[in-house]
């Protein structure tokens, strides 16, 4: 069996461009939610981890590297877990296979997993620190102010901000919190407050 991977981060975004070729494939599988979530710990990897358990799983196909995961640690088990079972992972867009037509592990490939991974580490560091740099320096100038002490959001605003209410519709058909805060893309704690406000409010009507 040979199974197409792809994830986005929100609900919002589209898989389109990963779907080359999907017709090829026995399965496509589909996650939307953070790349900070382990392979493991997803849906669309739980279900991929089955077919490999099953021995059905032959080939797994996947855009690029960061699909897998943000975390290089994360994406070199994961690989690892996938060649113990003689299960080959190609990269589509960087051209990359972590095993030979022959099954065996390609060392190049392996090497190069491992740069590219730590590169887009790098990037990912680099981008936070410019914007709190940003933030700090706006603070400075007076620019960055946040909401004013002593002010309250009303309860129909903040549950209709449109990640909130993506993750109030997904309680309401009955997701964790935590799956909700992973697919919509929003801190947990942001969901609990939607949750007991939501609630209060479908209460209230």
């Amino acid at each position: 069996m040979r199974i197409l991977y792809t994830r986005v981060s929100t609900l919002e975004q589209k898989t389109d461009r990963q779907k080359v070729n999907q017709n090829n494939y026995d399965v496509v599988v589909e996650d939307k939610v953070s790349g900070a979530i382990p392979f493991s710990e997803r849906n669309g990897g739980k279900q991929v981890f089955g077919y490999a358990e099953n021995g059905i799983l032959k080939e797994l196909h996947v855009w690029e590297i960061d699909r897998l995961g943000r975390n290089l640690r994360d994406v070199l088990n994961t690989i690892h877990f996938f060649t113990q079972k003689g299960i080959r992972i190609h990269f589509i867009n960087q051209g990359l296979s972590t095993l030979d037509q022959a099954g065996k592990e390609n060392p190049i490939a392996k090497m190069m997993i491992s740069v590219l991974g730590i590169v887009g580490e790098m990037e990912r560091n680099q981008i936070r620190e410019r914007q709190l740099a940003g933030i700090h320096l706006a603070k400075i100038k007076g620019a960055y102010k946040g909401r004013k002490s002593g002010t309250k959001e009303d309860v129909l605003t903040f549950l209709q901000k449109t990640k909130n209410k993506k993750a109030l519709e997904l309680l309401r058909k009955g997701y964790k919190a935590s799956e909700a805060a992973a697919i919509v893309g929003i801190h947990p704690n942001t969901v609990t407050k939607i949750k007991k406000l939501g609630l209060q409010s479908d209460a209230n009507q």
